[in-house]
């Protein structure tokens, strides 16, 4: 499979995530104050979080809507899809 337009922003986004995820780790290892570090936590799940739904998104708009075109009806594609939905 070749890669999709997304991917490289998706990787750029993922990179920022463990940057940031990073300097948390090093935030509770100073003992910074908890509300701070709980704040940049949901900062970071929210960022991959993000990433994951543009991945799936990418994966439905072009890799299943290619398979539906290309007329494969098979139990396979459809088990795909239903497969990759439950992470929206």
């Amino acid at each position: 499979m070749s890669t999709h337009t997304s991917h490289p922003d998706i990787i750029k986004r993922l990179k920022r995530a463990d940057g940031h995820l990073k300097s948390i780790i090093s935030m509770i290892e100073e003992e910074r104050d908890c509300l701070q570090i709980a704040q940049q936590l949901q900062a970071v799940e929210r960022a991959i979080g993000n990433a994951k739904k543009t991945l799936v998104r990418d994966h439905i708009d072009h890799c299943l809507e290619h398979a539906v075109r290309s007329g494969a009806k098979d139990a396979e594609t459809i088990r795909e899809f239903k497969e990759i939905t439950k992470y929206l």
